[in-house]
């Protein structure tokens, strides 16, 4: 691959040069990293630790706490970085990389999550079958699914940006290396790139959103016209809560990032959803799971116990 890139190294502009500003925001910033990297690992580890918890649900919500850890990991410790260093800098490879491994573990987050709408779907409709359509093998293959179809779209977005001409300005305004700001500063055309960012992504992205709001569908319609016991249904939708919430703050914000209109918002307006998705999601998921379902819970505090006093046991 030919490199005609005279631009060796991008400078962050970040969320704000005000330097009393960026104090409190590094504060904020790294509460939020330890959230997300220590409750997505403490669910990792009450789903492999408690046997109870070694079902299709349980294994996707473990593959999605990897996901959150890594995903929060690719920007926000340079970010945090940024705050404490007066100027920022990221060579061209390590732009690249970032932007590679930001939509690898984005896209596959947004793959992921509607799985596990597939997976509630098969678990509340067609409960007798569960084990049979759900059963490990079919698990293990639809998380690899996920994991490399992600690294494939990214990949694409990869090598198209690589292949770009950056001949001049290198301030990127933004806090990581995505793809609509590193766009921006290209001197060559840029046309084919937003091309496969909108329709690409487009298409993955409804193509998703369908497959999640048809199996939330087919579980409203099955739970009022042939579920008749109240109690059933509140079990029920007491096991969908916590990921229909999960899905509402990450495809409203990614949707509104990726498929809107280039000039359609500011930039600041970007960054901040960008946070949303990015930052504040993964720090949340683990709340939103452990607070809204009463098996995590008990398995959390079985686990605790277990490890604080084992002489319990």
């Amino acid at each position: 691959m030919e490199n005609k890139t005279e631009v060796s190294e991008f400078i962050f502009l970040g969320l704000t040069n005000v330097r009393g500003l960026q104090c409190y925001l590094f504060a904020l910033f790294l509460l939020l990293y330890m959230a997300s990297v220590l409750g997505n690992g403490a669910v990792m580890a009450v789903v492999l630790a408690e046997p109870r918890l070694h079902t299709p649900m349980y294994f996707f919500l473990g593959n999605l706490s990897s996901l959150n850890i890594f995903y929060s990991t690719v920007t926000v410790p340079k970010m945090l970085a940024g705050f404490l260093s007066r100027r920022q800098t990221i060579s061209f490879t390590s732009c690249l990389a970032q932007l590679h491994f930001f939509h690898f573990l984005g896209s596959s987050e947004a793959m992921l999550l509607a799985v596990m709408a597939y997976d509630r779907y098969v678990a509340i409709c067609n409960p007798l079958r569960y084990t049979l359509v759900m059963s490990p093998q079919v698990c293990l293959l639809l998380a690899a699914a996920t994991w490399a179809t992600g690294f494939l779209y990214a990949l694409m977005h990869t090598v198209m940006t690589s292949q770009l001409h950056f001949c001049g300005p290198n301030r990127i305004h933004h806090f990581f290396c995505d793809i609509k700001p590193l766009l921006s500063l290209a001197c060559s055309s840029t046309r084919l790139n937003l091309s496969l960012l909108h329709i690409v992504t487009g298409i993955i992205g409804m193509s998703l959103f369908i497959i999640t709001l048809l199996s939330y569908l087919y579980i409203i319609s099955f739970l009022f016209l042939k579920v008749l016991s109240w109690e059933s249904r509140r079990r029920a939708f007491s096991t969908c809560t916590s990921h229909l919430t999960v899905i509402a703050l990450y495809y409203g914000t990614v949707m509104f990032a990726y498929m809107g209109p280039s000039s359609g918002s500011s930039k600041g307006e970007e960054m901040i959803i960008t946070l949303v998705y990015s930052v504040m999601t993964p720090a949340l998921n683990p709340f939103i799971y452990t607070l809204r379902n009463s098996e995590v819970k008990y398995a959390t505090r079985k686990f605790v116990t277990r490890k604080l006093f084992p002489e319990r046991n």
